[in-house]
């Protein structure tokens, strides 16, 4: 039977089985197989300490300092991730679909590892009530940033920072921050920053062409000199998320 046939099946298989949607994984990788995923009926939530104490999580988080758990798979497997191996990210979905909690679970996970030495965030919450929680924690490079400008400002100050590391990198001859850090004093290391944006479509209909450019500029060249970007955002549409972004 050919693959077609079986997905194109979907629809009149989840009728049959009177469930709202099923996922053909056709083939199954690694196996000559084809995979049909049904939901369950019952939904059962994640603790985020069921995730940190898995061997997953263990296993990267000792070998870097920017490990997060992002909850369990369909198997009930663990699924972790390095912040600096991905290196930035982008949450999408509708309100209610659980972004803010995802993005507190990063934060969580982040601030349980590492001291304010380690890593620092600029934190940027148009919405005002999300992140501002996390006002007064010892790891904010600036307090919460609810002002458009302000953010501006942060973007503008984070690119400035990135080229900076990158003359301190060049004098040095070291290629990346883990390099770099393992050379000097205790004294003289570069924190990890992390930028959370909690709405960008925000931001981007305040000020497009500056934080697009902003933007663009850190996602190309910052992962070397450990800035990252979490970016959550209800609207994936092309006039928040642009092609250049994208790409």
């Amino acid at each position: 039977v050919r693959v077609e046939r079986i997905s194109s099946l979907a629809n009149d298989l989840a009728l049959t089985l009177a469930v709202s949607s099923i996922r053909i994984e056709a083939p199954v990788p690694g196996r000559s197989v084809v995979g049909i995923e049904v939901p369950n009926t019952t939904f059962g939530s994640v603790n985020l300490r069921s995730v940190i104490e898995t061997v997953a999580f263990q296993k990267i988080e000792a070998k870097s300092r920017l490990a997060v758990a992002l909850g369990k798979g369909a198997g009930g497997d663990p699924v972790v991730a390095d912040l600096a191996k991905m290196p930035h990210l982008l949450i999408a979905g509708a309100t209610g679909s659980g972004k803010t909690v995802c993005l507190d679970s990063i934060i969580s996970c982040l601030l349980l590892y590492n001291s304010p030495d380690d890593v620092q965030f600029f934190m940027v919450d148009p919405k005002r009530v999300e992140l501002v929680v996390f006002n007064g924690i010892p790891h904010l490079a600036a307090p919460v940033i609810v002002d458009i400008d302000q953010a501006i400002k942060a973007l503008r100050w984070l690119g400035q920072e990135m080229d900076r590391r990158y003359r301190q990198f060049a004098q040095v001859g070291a290629r990346n921050i883990d390099g770099y850090n393992k050379d000097c004093s205790p004294g003289d290391r570069f924190p990890y920053l992390v930028l959370i944006i909690d709405e960008l479509a925000d931001l981007m209909m305040a000020a497009f062409d500056e934080v697009e450019h902003a933007i663009c500029r850190l996602a190309q060249l910052s992962r070397a000199t450990g800035i990252h970007l979490i970016v959550a955002t209800q609207r994936p549409s092309v006039d928040a998320v642009t092609g250049l972004i994208k790409a």
